[in-house]
């Protein structure tokens, strides 16, 4: 249990550490994003790979084993730890289209 708090704790303090970076005028929704957003996404995380072990098996027979992979795991990663703080406006689907549009 001690060292559940602490990985939570930890994660917090990381989380806070990156609010530094927002834009002042939007203090209140950096602030939201810190203390509500991001330790919300890690728990999208966990129960996004509790998710994607029950459906390894059907992904494997349809042949969509990255997708699955990437809608239950790769999204709430990357809203929980790439985004910009307090940014919510894009989409990391329209996001990666731009990239690859890009190449």
């Amino acid at each position: 249990m001690k060292k559940i708090l602490i990985l939570i704790l930890s994660c917090m303090v990381l989380v806070q550490a990156t609010s530094a970076f927002a834009d002042p005028d939007d203090a209140f929704v950096a602030a939201a994003d810190t203390v509500v957003a991001r330790p919300l996404g890690i728990v999208s995380i966990i129960v996004g790979t509790a998710a994607f072990i029950v459906t390894i098996p059907f992904a494997l027979t349809s042949g969509t084993m990255e997708e699955s992979a990437d809608t239950l795991i790769g999204e709430p990663f990357r809203f929980t730890f790439e985004r910009p703080v307090g940014e919510f406006k894009q989409t990391f689907k329209d996001q990666k289209k731009k990239e690859e549009q890009k190449k």
